[in-house]
């Protein structure tokens, strides 16, 4: 993704660009799946840990990022490319994620959305963590070989 479609992507969320956030989408853009904040700070050498940090609380508050609680390895990071949330509250490019007990990496199963759970009267919801686990296909191949 491009510095000017990073920008655009922020101003649709009503973030006004600036170097450190246009470089922690990128980061994000080109990932090939969630990444933690380690991960990015790694990533993007020229922003400290506390500036990514930043941008990705802005962005969660604007809705730009999906926070992914493993249960596993902390909180992952996932660009949102949609344009914030549904008429009902709900955000419009939620999925379903897989986090690999073996090689702790957690990935986007964007064909499978998040079913909807009815809550009892007086809950609301105000997020939803939708994480299977188990094995992914490397790990799992890697595994069944020296059985």
């Amino acid at each position: 993704m491009d510095e000017k479609k990073c920008t655009e992507l922020l101003t649709a969320h009503g973030i006004r660009p600036t170097v450190n956030r246009i470089l922690t989408v990128r980061a994000l853009a080109t990932a090939e799946r969630p990444m933690s904040l380690s991960e990015l700070e790694y990533k993007i050498l020229t922003v400290d840990k506390s500036g990514i940090f930043r941008a990705l609380t802005l962005f969660r508050e604007h809705h730009l990022v999906h926070v992914i609680d493993s249960g596993g390895d902390g909180v992952r990071y996932e660009l949102c490319l949609s344009h914030g949330r549904g008429r009902d509250g709900s955000d419009d490019d939620a999925h379903a994620h897989f986090y690999c007990e073996n090689c702790h990496r957690t990935f986007c199963i964007d064909n499978a959305p998040i079913p909807e759970v009815p809550l009892p009267e007086g809950y609301i919801q105000t997020s939803v963590n939708y994480v299977m686990k188990g094995y992914c296909p490397e790990c799992e191949k890697a595994s069944s070989g020296s059985r």
